[in-house]
């Protein structure tokens, strides 16, 4: 496999048009140029990507299947319907690509600690288990709304020996846990590294989380390749920061005739103030925050908005610079998907598949097979089904309207 970027190499500064660049107190300038020295230093490192590669192999189940949804496509008509299992593996999710990939260069730039931010839970999940495994302190930060409906995730990274922090500033979710995270990073740098869950941040954050993450898409790639003798027509996935939806769409961005769809967290409606939508229907704008400059929801002065979702991993500010760029270029199409409808998508594919993706990976579901029925059956289409539901299976009975488990949930409360 490829271990180069070409299309994701950035341009002056960490800029990918006018996208990007690293906004940092001055005091976290020479952090940031050691990170990127380290970073340069192993990716031009053969052995780092073949260590890298191994560990996966042997830790985390990869190469992660590719499932024919025989059930769905049968039910929709039009395309085939395709899902790559990120769900399939350890801890549950992605994340654990981009944290075993930080660990390793972590444990080669000789750090003893690791910080990170999580809003769905599972990059912290990724996070402690990579400490646990290679030995290194480990410091989580949470927003305090996200801890209350994410609490299986919490247990898990207590267990593993995080020190879980709720954050109770602004509106107490991924926003607020990033901007925590770095002010500890600015007092602790000298033996400690952020392990940024997500392709935003300063440079090199957005080219090093998706250089882990690409693992996804050049799998895919040659998976679609083996399984259906032809590269997807489609291919599908959430957009929070967008970390899977760039790991997917690595292996695919030199493929004109492969279209790329990013689907964004659509709350309640992108014609409300209550959604997470930045790229879909423009409702965000170009601005600068938490080290980076990209699209985000935000006022004429600045002011960031409050977002909303009903999965907490969506539930952000803002996109990864990287694919705010794509998106300009007209290279990635993006499409928002309301609460109602990823709990419908999620039942459906429930139901019909015996597959679970978790609440983040159910937007892309939605457009997806909104769109299937559309297409010929000789096309396929790909959803990255990015992590598994277990996380938040008291979120979902809440909005599945089972009454055994909200009697039991305003039972737990009232405890």
């Amino acid at each position: 496999m490829s271990t180069e970027l070409f299309q994701f190499a950035p341009g002056r500064e960490g800029y990918y048009g006018e996208f990007g660049g690293a906004f940092v107190p001055e005091i976290l300038h020479e952090t940031l140029a050691e990170l990127r020295a380290a970073f340069d230093d192993a990716r031009d490192d053969p052995a780092f990507w073949r260590e890298y590669v191994d560990v996966m192999v042997t830790y985390s189940c990869r190469p992660t299947p590719v499932t024919y949804c025989e059930n769905l496509t049968r039910l929709l008509g039009g395309a085939r319907i395709y899902v790559k299992r990120e769900d399939l593996n350890h801890t549950g999710a992605h994340k654990v690509n981009n944290v075993m990939g930080q660990g390793l260069l972590v444990r080669r730039m000789g750090k003893r600690r690791v910080i990170a931010e999580t809003g769905a839970g599972q990059h912290g999940v990724a996070t402690a288990t990579m400490a646990a495994r290679l030995g290194l302190a480990c410091t989580i930060y949470m927003g305090e709304d996200d801890i209350a409906r994410q609490r299986p995730n919490v247990f898990w990274m207590e267990q593993l020996g995080a020190d879980v922090v709720a954050v109770t500033d602004g509106t107490r979710t991924l926003k607020d846990a990033i901007n925590a995270c770095l002010r500890d990073w600015a007092e602790s740098m000298a033996d400690t590294h952020y392990v940024l869950g997500t392709v935003c941040g300063p440079h090199p954050f957005p080219r090093m989380v998706t250089y882990f993450q690409s693992i996804i898409g050049q799998e895919a790639r040659a998976q679609m390749l083996r399984i259906t003798g032809a590269l997807p027509r489609r291919v599908y996935a959430c957009v929070g920061g967008g970390s899977n939806a760039s790991g997917i769409f690595a292996g695919f961005l030199d493929d004109a005739s492969v279209e790329l769809v990013g689907v964004e967290a659509g709350g309640k409606g992108v014609d409300t103030e209550q959604h997470a939508a930045r790229l879909a229907g423009g409702r965000g704008c170009p601005g600068v925050a938490q080290g980076y400059k990209s699209v985000f929801l935000q006022n004429r002065e600045g002011l960031m908005h409050d977002t909303c979702s009903v999965a907490a991993g969506l539930d952000y500010i803002g996109v990864g610079p990287i694919l705010a760029h794509l998106h300009a270029q007209g290279r990635v199409r993006f499409e928002a998907a309301t609460d109602a409808e990823v709990v419908e998508a999620l039942r459906l594919v429930i139901r019909r598949e015996g597959l679970m993706p978790a609440l983040e990976s159910a937007h892309a579901f939605v457009t997806a097979l909104k769109e299937a029925p559309h297409l010929s059956g000789a096309d396929a289409i790909l959803v990255n089904q990015s992590g598994r539901a277990d996380k938040d299976i008291f979120t979902v009975a809440e909005a599945l309207g089972d009454e055994r488990w909200k009697r039991f949930l305003r039972e737990k409360a009232a405890r």
